[in-house]
């Protein structure tokens, strides 16, 4: 697995068959001899996207798997590997025959080693785990278990390299751990880490010159891709190469700190730097009023001393929040000269994952801060306590992205000259009304500004006098910036395609979700963003968003949404709500509401969930009640 997909029997190779085939024998492989269940292997291979075939499609697979594991099986016969049981399938054979598992046993036996003493033999099996990776992990194997599994691997090769370079330069053998960075670095370009070992085995090799040109490389690299310095860590390696300091000719083990016990709160003035901003999104544009209002507000607390700052950034489900919170990050960090703090609160987790639990957040950032992990309270008041008081009279800037709730986010709001910038999905009254925040909500953005981010980024020729062609793709794309992100990247990616030609394949409602997507990755892909909100519905509120996802109206009245759901017009009026608040509906006026275009569409697919009876009984009662509205008299025609 630690490459294309292959497989043998008795030494001969077999085929796997198609990609999904192949996802079930990588999922079945990575938990061998233990049993997967149905449900868990749907949701591997087709994740949120499950078609009404996906049972039916388990079944083929696992049958020709069947056949070439075990080609003399009878039809009747149980089988020895490939087996059902317990309400699911488990794959029985040894797991070192496995190279996940072969790679995992060497990396341990080669950390054996070297606590040993041993560290040429140590080497030696390094080595060896890295020769069984023939490129990259589950390559071309689809679903989410795939794509996790290969971030997985992916990061542990990455570990394993890191080892073996320390431990060639612990054996004076600088110009092999050369050899074996310079093939890593270039596959994880933004990897400091990767980086600095490379420094330290060139200067080490006699190659002061080189050492330094790759910092210079790195610095600009950095800054150019994600707007940050290099780690402080980096900067003092290059230091002590530029000034060929003596310590690093011949580094000493560190040994460890056995003066005392470690405190829980670091002393004044010692807390560990933070600089954790994500990189500024390429491209971005537009969002001028939100910026000024945003620089406008964290402006005026800042003449009010000791204010604290809050801002909550809401709107749909690819409007952008996050790429404009990061933005206006950016340009004001400089006014907190104590640090940033970037914490993913995980509001619209999916897949069987969760949000961050508000102590989980403050573990994470007291770690950032310097505290050590077990030192972090187990009580979420005191462990918000000790936040505080790490925090306080700091001019920190904290940024919360994707928060489900406010209780997330209260417990990270410290005291003080700070800002705290959050994103969410939902309507966070709450925080307005007890903590004074601001609210911003992201809408769709306007023709302008559209044509401004797709020129941004697929260059401004692309698009010269394609005005009214850009204008159409804007409008297909419901002025939404994550699909005029996804368009620009296909007009990027492909030098002859043009707006006319999006325009041309967007048209279709019923495929137009399918071509907003970018392959491989489900965070650009608008369809599996709305679905992340629809999932966090309650259930009488998805129930309802897909009943209105069967009505043909673009407008939606309160009236219609009820006799739609079977629901009195009081019920109806709150699950509306429901629904404003997810920002899958637009309220128009107390009564009126309508459906952003994309999620529209949406429903619309939602809507096909429900059986043809159940949609034939909605429709019947909202005509049931145009007809009892076309009855009664009009006012002017009684007065009449």
């Amino acid at each position: 697995m630690l490459g294309p997909m292959r497989a043998w029997r008795h030494g001969d190779e077999i085929t796997l068959g198609p990609p999904k085939q192949r996802a079930v024998l990588g999922l079945l492989a990575s938990r061998v001899n233990d049993v997967v269940g149905f449900e868990e292997i749907i949701d591997a291979v087709w994740g949120n996207e499950v078609p009404p075939t996906a049972a039916n499609g388990v079944h083929t697979y696992i049958a020709g798997l069947r056949r070439v594991i075990e080609p003399g099986r009878s039809r009747r016969d149980m089988g020895e590997v490939l087996v059902s049981t317990g309400g699911g399938y488990a794959l029985f054979m040894d797991p070192d025959e496995l190279d996940t598992t072969l790679f995992a046993a060497q990396r341990r036996r080669a950390r054996r080693l070297r606590e040993a003493g041993d560290g040429a033999g140590a080497a030696e099996i390094y080595h060896a785990a890295l020769r069984l990776w023939r490129g990259e992990a589950y390559f071309g194997v689809p679903g989410p278990f795939a794509a996790v599994e290969r971030t997985r691997l992916h990061e542990l090769r990455l570990s394993v390299v890191e080892e073996l370079a320390e431990l060639l330069l612990d054996l004076h053998r600088p110009a092999d751990a050369v050899t074996v960075l310079s093939e890593a670095v270039p596959k994880e370009p933004l990897r400091e880490k990767l980086r600095g070992l490379l420094m330290l085995s060139l200067y080490r090799g006699g190659r002061q010159a080189d050492a330094l040109s790759l910092y210079r490389e790195t610095r600009q690299l950095l800054l150019e891709e994600l707007g940050i310095e290099p780690v402080p860590e980096l900067r003092d390696l290059h230091n002590q190469i530029l000034v060929g300091h003596p310590d690093l000719d011949d580094p000493m083990p560190a040994e460890p700190n056995i003066e005392g016990p470690v405190g829980v709160e670091p002393r004044p003035g010692e807390l560990r730097p933070l600089a954790q901003l994500p990189c500024r999104p390429r491209g971005f544009a537009g969002r001028d009023a939100e910026l000024g209002r945003l620089r406008e507000l964290v402006e005026r607390d800042r003449q009010c001393p000791g204010a604290t700052t809050v801002a909550v950034l809401e709107g749909g489900p690819g409007s952008g929040k996050t790429a404009l919170a990061v933005e206006l990050a950016h340009e004001i960090a400089a006014g907190f000269p104590d640090g940033q703090l970037f914490v993913d609160l995980r509001g619209s987790a999916q897949d069987g994952d969760r949000s961050l639990s508000a102590l989980d957040a403050l573990a994470f950032a007291l770690v950032s801060l310097g505290v050590e992990r077990g030192q972090v309270p187990s009580d979420l008041s005191a462990a918000s306590a000790l936040y505080r008081s790490l925090l306080h009279g700091r001019r920190v800037l904290v940024v919360l992205d994707d928060a489900a709730d406010a209780e997330q986010v209260r417990q990270l709001i410290p005291g003080g000259p700070a800002c705290v910038l959050v994103t969410s999905r939902r309507r966070q009254r709450g925080l307005a009304a007890r903590d004074g925040a601001y609210r911003l909500t992201l809408g769709p953005v306007s023709t302008t500004e559209a044509t401004e981010l797709l020129a941004k980024l697929t260059g401004t020729g692309r698009l010269a006098g394609r005005e009214q062609e850009v204008a159409e793709l804007a409008e297909l794309c419901g002025h939404l910036p994550l699909a005029l992100r996804i368009s620009a990247g296909a007009l990027a990616a492909d030098p002859g395609l043009t707006p006319a030609e999006l325009v041309r394949r967007y048209r279709l409602p019923h495929t137009r979700l399918d071509q907003l997507a970018v392959r491989g990755d489900a965070s650009t892909d608008v369809r599996a963003a709305l679905a992340v909100s629809y999932d966090a519905l309650p259930p009488d509120t998805a129930r309802v968003f897909r009943m209105l996802g069967c009505c043909p109206s673009a407008a939606i009245t309160t009236q219609m949404a009820a006799a739609l759901a079977g629901l009195t017009q009081a019920e109806a009026h709150h699950q509306l709500q429901v629904l404003v608040d997810h920002h899958l509906l637009d309220e128009v006026s107390g009564c009126l509401h309508r459906f952003p275009p994309l999620v529209r569409i949406y429903a619309t697919e939602c809507g096909e969930l429900e059986t043809r009876a159940s949609r034939m009984a909605a429709l019947g009662r909202m005509l049931g009640l145009r007809r009892r509205e076309e009855t009664v008299p009009r006012f002017e025609e009684t007065a009449a």
